[in-house]
Order: C-alpha cells, then sequence, then structure tokens
C-alpha cells in the first residue's frame, strides 16, 4: 500500500499543480476581459458626460455610427447607470460608483411613471444595483415607490401586469414575455416593506404567463393580448419576432431570465421546473449553432444570411449560469453552454476592440427585426447582461474553487 502511494505521488502533485495552473489562468483571463471591458466603457462615460439636453442615455448607434441617446423615459435608460454600477462592483474602482450615482440620480422621476410596465427594467438595473453595493436609503425610497408605480398596472381579472398602451385597435390588454423582468421589483419589494401584495401580484403573474405565453415545447409567444372581463387570452403572437408561431430568440432569454429569478426569489418547484423546461427548449429543441449565439428568431437558424442576437445571448448566459446553481438536473450542461456563449461573446468577433462602436461592447445584437430597428448594431443592455454574466461566472468560480 505504502508503494502505491508513492508511486502515485508525484502524479497526484503534477495533477494537482496543472489544476491550481488553469484556474489561475482562468482567473487571469477574466482579469484581461474587465480591464478590457473597462477601457472599453470608459469611451462611452465620456461621450455620455459630454452630451447636454435630456437626451442623456446611450441606447445603441445611429446610421452615421454616432451614439444614440435617449431620454430617462425609455425602457432603456436603467441599463447604462447599470453597466456603470457592474463595473464598479467587478474593479471596486470609485469613479465608475461616481459616474454610476450621477446617471441613476437622473432617473428618479421615473418611479412615478406609470406609462408601461418597464420601471422594472429601469429601476432595478440602477437604482436596485446602486442600493445593493451602497445601501443608500434614498435609493430604497425610490425602488418601493416604483413598485408601487408597477403594481398600479395589474387587473385582476386578467392576472397580469399590463405591458404597453400602444396600438389599441390591435390589442386590447398586451403582456408581453418580457414582463418578467420587472417582477424582481415586486419580490424586492415585498422582502424590504413586509407587504405581500406585490409578491402576490408577481406570483399571479408568473403563473398566467406559464398558462398562457407558452407552446407545449416551451417556446415562447412574444405577445398575449386578454380580454379584460373573462380574463381569457385573445390573441397569441409576436411583434419583434419573424412570425406569431415563430420563437423570438430574446424573448425565449426573457423566459428563461424572468422563471430563474422567479425560482430564486420563492423557492417555488413551479417556477423552477418551468426554467428547465425553457431551458431544455434553448438547448435540445432550437438547438444553439456551434458559437452558441442565437440568431435573432429560432426559426431562422439555418439562414445564415439573418442576423445574429448577442443580446439574447447575453441575457442566456446569466441566466444558465443562475440556474445551474440551483439544480442539479443538467447543471453541468448549463455551465457548459453559459462558458459557451462567454466565450464566443467575449471573442474578437462579438467583443468590440478599444475605441470601436464609440464604447460600446457588444456588436451584433438585433432590436426589433420586422420593423428593421436596430439590427446588427451594439445595444446597451447586451452590454448590461454581458457584464452581469460575467460577475456571475467569476462569483460561480471563486465558490468552486473555495469548496
Amino acid at each position: 500500500m505504502q508503494k502505491t502511494l508513492l508511486y502515485l505521488l508525484p502524479i497526484i502533485i503534477a495533477f494537482y499543480c496543472s489544476s491550481c495552473s488553469n484556474s489561475q489562468e482562468k482567473n487571469t483571463d477574466d482579469i484581461k476581459l474587465i480591464e478590457k471591458t473597462s477601457s472599453q466603457l470608459k469611451i462611452i462615460a465620456k461621450n455620455a458626460n459630454n452630451t447636454s439636453g435630456r437626451l442623456k442615455f446611450p441606447r445603441t448607434l445611429n446610421n452615421s455610427n454616432e451614439i444614440k441617446f435617449v431620454s430617462k423615459r425609455d425602457w432603456t435608460s436603467g441599463f447604462y447607470p447599470g453597466t456603470l454600477w457592474l463595473m464598479y462592483d467587478l474593479t471596486k474602482d470609485d469613479s465608475w460608483k461616481k459616474e454610476a450615482t450621477t446617471f441613476t440620480n437622473l432617473l428618479e422621476s421615473e418611479q412615478n411613471n406609470s406609462s408601461n410596465h418597464d420601471i422594472g427594467f429601469k429601476m432595478m438595473s440602477s437604482y436596485g444595483l446602486g442600493y445593493k453595493l451602497t445601501k443608500n436609503e434614498k435609493y430604497r425610497d425610490v425602488l418601493i415607490q416604483s413598485a408601487k408605480t408597477l403594481i398600479s398596472r395589474f387587473n385582476e381579472n386578467v392576472g397580469c401586469i399590463r405591458s404597453w398602451d400602444h396600438h389599441k385597435d390591435k390589442w386590447e390588454y398586451p403582456v408581453i414575455i418580457d414582463n418578467l423582468m420587472n417582477l424582481e421589483l415586486l419580490f424586492w419589494a415585498s422582502k424590504e416593506t413586509g407587504d405581500p401584495v406585490y409578491s402576490n401580484i408577481a406570483n399571479t403573474h408568473l403563473k398566467t404567463t406559464i398558462k398562457n405565453h407558452f407552446r407545449n415545447d416551451y417556446s415562447t409567444y412574444h405577445v398575449v393580448s386578454y380580454d379584460t372581463i373573462s380574463g381569457a387570452a385573445n390573441f397569441k403572437g409576436t411583434h419583434q419576432g419573424f412570425a406569431n408561431e415563430s420563437c423570438w430568440a430574446r424573448g425565449e432569454a426573457w423566459a428563461l431570465y424572468g422563471y430563474t429569478m422567479a425560482y430564486r426569489e420563492t423557492k417555488n418547484p413551479e417556477f423552477l421546473k418551468q426554467a428547465e423546461k425553457v431551458a431544455n427548449y434553448i438547448i435540445n429543441i432550437a438547438q444553439l449553432p456551434n458559437d452558441f449565439i442565437p440568431t435573432w428568431d429560432f426559426s431562422l437558424k439555418n439562414d445564415p444570411n439573418e442576423p445574429k442576437d448577442a443580446s439574447a445571448a447575453a441575457v442566456m448566459a446569466s441566466a444558465f449560469y443562475e440556474l445551474s446553481t440551483m439544480t442539479e438536473k443538467d447543471n453541468k450542461n448549463y455551465l457548459k453552454i453559459a462558458n459557451g456563449m462567454m466565450n464566443s461573446l467575449s471573442s474578437d468577433v462579438y467583443l468590440n476592440t478599444k475605441g470601436e462602436d464609440q464604447g460600446f461592447l457588444l456588436k451584433h445584437s438585433t432590436g426589433a427585426k420586422p420593423s428593421n430597428s436596430e439590427v446588427d448594431v451594439p445595444l446597451i443592455y447586451a452590454d448590461y447582461y454581458f457584464l452581469e454574466a460575467l460577475s456571475r461566472k467569476i462569483k460561480l468560480t471563486n465558490q468552486t474553487q473555495s469548496l
């Protein structure tokens, strides 16, 4: 026995050293990626600080390759301060905290904007992250009021929060799959205030969405419209996808992220099951390409002329990292998919080099192809979820190494 151990000792030491080396190499790669994204983001920050008037928040590039700035009322306005908060969290550099604080404060009046459902997107990526990192009580107050504003759009007969007020001639009560992302604000508010009204509405919305937004294979409809009297779904289709019966890639990403988040907040096994079913659709039915970055609509995956959507991949990667920590079922596969997406997004194919695209991080995202809007361009929310995925990857790696 002793001879056997002596024989195996050099092999064990070699394996251990190899593991340490690989581990260190991964950490070094992450550090380099943080430095690269930080350097790029400084460019967009400089541009954003030089703007004046009400259009202050970078969203994408226009046809002249200039930054398209939007107002605080735009649904994407929270993602720019969100990227700044994420960079602060990744680097601990107070200059990012200062920038994030400046642009977060510009959104304060949005806590009362009840014109659509996007208040959750805007306020959790800005004030939510800011409160998590600073515990600023003012941020807490803004978030609670934002949650009150969001639930004002809830209809008990329908069992969902209304998404849009436009196109009333087309949809009576439209609810889009994206709306799942706004519910995190409500779960947060119930935990902070002790008032279950917020989480009760979020849970009802989630369960109604399970009933009406999914096909048998767990692909999603983008838009479901409801009869406000009976509560029945009277339209199922799309607005940003290829066709009513196709599966818009970013919509499926919202579903994966939304039910993963819902399970984190509630520990309701129904929501975990839903997240796993959506994951199964993405991995085994829709089937991702070799580079793990989906075409903008899964029904067009075999057409090389159709643009990719890096924003969908960034959202999915972040969700897959979190989902891998919640279940033993396919968790290694979830990690494989998330790492594959991040490897591609971090490559020169998708990640901009310093100075490229006016400081945006990722290229090759698709906003709304049917209306030829924001096709094959950088998008600020792609950058946000890319940094969030990177943060989750690093934390997950560190937890694994500490075991």
